[in-house]
């Protein structure tokens, strides 16, 4: 079969997205088909999206290929008879951030009439397509609850898990993700100040482009709570050697994402690491994965309440081990693995 697989992207910005769109264009190569992989630059500046979006729906590839798969928003709205969405997540700005402190769009009349523009196109590019998957079963309630959309939930798995294994257990719980504020890493540093024992935090990271003042809070934190000895922090690119040491050697993993569009990234390669996972109540499509107590701990988004996990993990270091240890059977339960992938979205 001639498949394209096409998404947005931002340029020399590596994210979970665009791990999506690789490995997947890889494994349906490995399966035999002919793959032909579109990246279209991307600005997420309000004042530039209807003009891309624009742009993106003038491309009709029509005449080429048996499938298109599109991945990030708004590659959708590409016109194609066969065309097949993993959704992974709305604009959010226009969506479930409307009217928080992450929204991008201003709350002014031409604020208003982008959101509605967004809305209405989504509701187009949407409405063609043949199938649509999302990347977890709180992306499809926000589907069905702003879209009336229903989508089959289909989890991408890890690339190259192989590479992931498990060299002991040190006294370092790991925050390994881009640095940004919704990821909450100041939180992680926040319940440093309640920890009794001598677990250590690792911080790890590049910061998004836009992200430098908050990079320069994360220091100012552990500057202030006098925790330059238990927390580091590395604002760097963290290659994938470095990646799978850090979590080989690590006690567990943290993520605190806000209500995150799936499980991330980061909750797979602590798995298969055999390494737990410690999230938040709020955590959104990261609770799908992590249960408390069977692959990891849940606490709520308080600092006290963090930090007394933080000690848990590491006083209690047999079963910490346990739950790293079930990660890899929750994610064999929960169909994390790529021939379950390429046969539903080929189907």
């Amino acid at each position: 079969m001639k498949i394209i697989v096409a998404s947005t992207v931002v340029p020399f910005l590596y994210g979970g997205y665009t791990v999506i769109v690789d490995s997947l264009a890889d494994e349906l190569t490995k399966a035999g088909h002919q793959v032909e992989v579109l990246k279209f630059p991307f600005s997420s500046q309000y004042d530039e999206l209807l003009e891309q979006m624009t742009a993106l729906r003038l491309l009709d590839l029509t005449e080429h290929g048996d499938r298109l798969i599109t991945i990030r928003f708004p590659s959708y709205l590409l016109r194609h008879p066969k065309k097949v969405v993993w959704f992974i997540h709305h604009h959010r700005g226009a969506y479930d951030l409307w009217g928080t402190r992450y929204q991008d769009i201003p709350l002014t009349p031409e604020g208003t009439r982008i959101r509605d523009s967004i809305i209405a196109a989504d509701r187009l590019g949407l409405g063609e397509c043949h199938r649509i998957f999302s990347n977890s079963q709180v992306v499809a309630k926000r589907l069905q609850h702003y879209n009336g959309i229903n989508a089959e939930v289909l989890y991408p798995p890890l690339p190259n898990a192989e590479r992931y294994h498990c060299a002991g257990y040190n006294d370092t719980i790991l925050y390994l993700n881009r640095l940004v504020h919704h990821k909450r890493q100041w939180l992680a540093i926040e319940a440093m100040r309640y920890v009794k024992t001598d677990v250590r935090l690792l911080i790890a990271g590049k910061a998004d482009p836009d992200a430098g003042a908050y990079v320069d809070e994360l220091h100012e934190l552990v500057q202030r709570y006098k925790l330059k000895d238990r927390v580091t922090i590395f604002d760097d690119w963290i290659d994938e050697a470095r990646k799978v040491r850090f979590f080989s050697e690590c006690l567990a993993a943290a993520y605190f994402p806000v209500d995150e569009d799936s499980y991330g990234y980061p909750s797979l390669e602590a798995h298969q690491s055999g390494k737990a996972v410690l999230t938040t109540s709020d955590a959104g499509g990261t609770l799908e994965l992590i249960t408390d107590g069977l692959n990891g701990l849940v606490a709520t988004p308080e600092p006290a309440a963090i930090g007394a996990a933080m000690d848990q993990l590491f006083t209690e270091r047999k079963r910490t081990q346990a739950m790293g240890e079930a990660g890899r059977v929750r994610m064999a339960d929960l169909g994390i693995a790529w021939p379950h992938v390429l046969e539903r979205m080929l189907s």
